[in-house]
């Protein structure tokens, strides 16, 4: 017999049934306004060469059996953004993908380990018109769920409100008092040990293995994540170069990239792109992220040599994931990601 627990039960989904809804709506509204900007909506493939090749994503892999009989690596991949911008390549120009993406290794109040990733580009436009995006969709969200506020844990954000947007330097130094561009170079090497002495010097513990984007992360997530989006949304934007992924570097500061995250009542929502279109510096980076994979976590995953080979054919572009679970979460009030799941991970 089921009990309450389960999520199938008829009580348990009697409670949860209203916020699932809402999610309909939501939905349906974002739809709506992108198809009304002439964004086309894609569905990529979710099995891919490669799922990613971030340091700290971890992915679900499995094997494709081909004609032959002979097996093949694949994995689900950790986000669209290898196969939509191939479509960019293609000659789209503005698309958007309500993704399921699988992450492993993550399992809790904001995290699931398979979820949906709203993640839209824009073909010839500058990564700040994303933020116009983000904030549009905090308030759709919110009008469709009847809700004034945004909420999670007792944080409140007033989503009609203009997001505060502040540079990642700024905020350490508002923050922690770090002086974050100090411990990089005019091309945006890192020191290491400028930036362990700052961090011990507030109290935060570093340890001898620890590389610049270690310490450089726990200030992030200890000093200043806290800080955002109470009141009104946050956009944390120019991240330093060092942790700019698939950003390009800032026109006027080669230390900071075109990189920026939306944050709600503490939590992050989205992280947007100016998008790096050089398959030279990607592959330079990929190869970087996973040498410290495989040094962290003992394992590697593959690059997918078609999508560096479309990054030279991609135009200029910016291009944003937002995770849309956490984005009805906030808009219903809901305390788990798994309240706003039609079917949670079991």
């Amino acid at each position: 017999m089921p009990t309450d627990a389960n999520w199938w039960s008829a009580t348990r989904h009697a409670d949860r049934r209203p916020l699932l809804l809402a999610r309909n709506r939501i939905q349906a509204a974002v739809r709506g306004h992108l198809a009304e900007d002439d964004f086309t909506e894609v569905d990529p493939a979710c099995l891919q060469i490669s799922p990613g090749n971030e340091t700290h994503l971890h992915a679900f892999g499995t094997q494709a059996i081909g004609n032959d009989g002979q097996p093949r690596a694949m994995y689900l991949h950790t986000s669209p953004e290898f196969a939509m911008k191939k479509l960019l390549a293609a000659g789209e120009t503005r698309i958007h993908a309500f993704a399921h993406v699988w992450r492993n290794r993550e399992r809790g109040a904001l995290h699931s380990p398979e979820f949906t990733m709203l993640e839209w580009y824009r073909a010839g436009q500058d990564y700040t018109t994303l933020m116009r995006d983000c904030a549009a969709f905090l308030r759709l969200a919110a009008q469709a769920a009847g809700a004034s506020l945004l909420q999670f844990r007792g944080s409140t954000c007033d989503p009609m409100a203009e997001p505060d947007r502040i540079s990642v330097a700024q905020a350490m130094q508002r923050h922690a008092g770090v002086d974050l561009l100090a411990t990089l170079n005019a091309d945006g090497i890192a020191d290491r040990d400028a930036l362990a002495r700052q961090a011990t010097a507030i109290t935060l513990r570093v340890a001898d293995d620890d590389t610049w984007s270690d310490i450089f992360s726990r200030i992030l997530s200890d000093r200043i994540e806290p800080h955002l989006g109470h009141g009104r949304p946050t956009i944390l934007d120019r991240y330093p170069v060092v942790e700019a992924a698939l950003a390009r570097p800032c026109p006027d500061d080669p230390r900071e990239a075109e990189r920026f995250e939306l944050y709600a009542c503490g939590v992050e929502l989205a992280n947007g792109f100016g998008e790096l279109t050089d398959p030279a510096e990607q592959r330079r980076r990929f190869a970087a992220e996973m040498d410290e994979k495989a040094r962290l976590y003992g394992e590697r995953y593959p690059l997918d040599e078609d999508f560096l080979s479309a990054l030279a054919h991609m135009p200029p572009a910016s291009g944003c994931a937002m995770g849309f679970d956490r984005l009805v979460m906030l808009a219903t009030g809901a305390p788990r990601i798994d309240d706003v799941l039609w079917v949670p991970v079991g």
